[in-house]
């Protein structure tokens, strides 16, 4: 059987069109939100969004609300955490080129009464699709600015309504040893998985992403469908999801079953926590020369009240 592109699924430029149809449609509503997106003044409800599309190339007129500069299409597309791949964080986009993102399905299921099988398209089709700027902390220190194109995963989340007893949201990437060279490293257990509580899954700054910069996800960021869960380090943000399960306990992931001195459950970046072989309390950049402080939720203070009475350095 032919392998349908997915390009051929929804081409580009209509994709885009529309996208920005939309998005003009809701400037002037999203404003005064965007306003208030700040570690001073936070938005309970209303994500970051970006204000523009962008140059591909350069990112001077994007900037997130902190006022950071977007990393360029070329530093998020060149510069990779993928061990599926390679744990060559330079090598990870030559590798992935022929991996196959199309056709490719979601399974959302579990603890839920109307349990649903999406495809890429309808992802593509049903939910709006917005652009927002999100901080990416990558536990090895260093850490990006991308534009990210995707939607709230509470949508998805409501449509297939957990029961009383979900208390958690188990995420599961691929398991494909032939395309994906890394899963045959017999050190980790396969596939990867990730996990939330629900209420973090439910924030609206949790996003499903399916494209950086205007364009579809590539390979290296992982297409076609990936979370981006801004607060945590990035090794939460789970990438080519084909699993979506609510389930009553909390996931035990690939990171926490290889390394669980380093790696626990809640991963929020917090700079009074080192890594037992490294310091969180500073962080590099892509494409600056000096390190910059940790911000703590990685300046995301809005989800702070999710964890009111919990010792962070306990809860790590």
């Amino acid at each position: 059987m032919k392998k349908i592109l997915s390009s051929e699924i929804t081409p580009e430029s209509i994709y885009l069109s529309r996208r920005r149809f939309l998005k003009s449609s809701l400037w002037l509503a999203s404003a005064a939100a965007l306003a208030a997106c700040s570690p001073v003044a936070p938005s309970a409800t209303q994500a970051p969004l970006a204000t523009s599309v962008g140059s591909t190339q350069g990112a001077t007129d994007l900037k997130d609300e902190l006022g950071n500069p977007a990393n360029s299409y070329q530093d998020i597309t060149n510069y990779n955490n993928y061990y599926e791949f390679t744990t060559d964080k330079a090598g990870v986009a030559s590798m992935a080129k022929s991996f196959i993102t199309s056709p490719w399905q979601i399974k959302v299921g579990g603890l839920v009464t109307n349990p649903k099988t999406y495809d890429l398209n309808d992802l593509l089709t049903k939910f709006t699709q917005e652009e927002r700027i999100y901080r990416l902390r990558c536990v090895e220190g260093w850490s990006m600015v991308i534009p990210w194109t995707g939607f709230s995963l509470s949508k998805i989340l409501s449509e297939v309504q957990p029961t009383s007893d979900a208390k958690y949201v188990r995420f599961e990437s691929v398991f494909d040893p032939k395309q994906l060279p890394g899963q045959n490293d017999p050190f980790f257990p396969w596939p990867y998985v990730e996990g939330l509580r629900l209420d973090e899954a439910m924030h609206s700054l949790t996003t499903l992403s399916t494209g950086v910069y205007g364009k579809s996800l590539l390979p290296q960021n992982g297409a076609p469908v990936r979370l981006v869960v801004p607060w945590k380090y990035g090794f939460k943000s789970i990438k080519a999801i084909v699993k979506i399960d609510l389930v009553k306990d909390p996931p035990n992931s690939l990171w926490m079953q290889s390394s669980p001195n380093e790696y626990g459950f809640y991963a929020n970046v917090n700079p009074e926590v080192p890594h037992p072989r490294w310091s969180q309390a500073t962080e590099r950049r892509i494409g600056e020369g000096s390190r910059r402080a940790t911000l703590k939720f990685n300046g995301y203070n809005q989800v702070a009240s999710l964890y009111d009475g919990m010792d962070l350095k306990k809860w790590f």
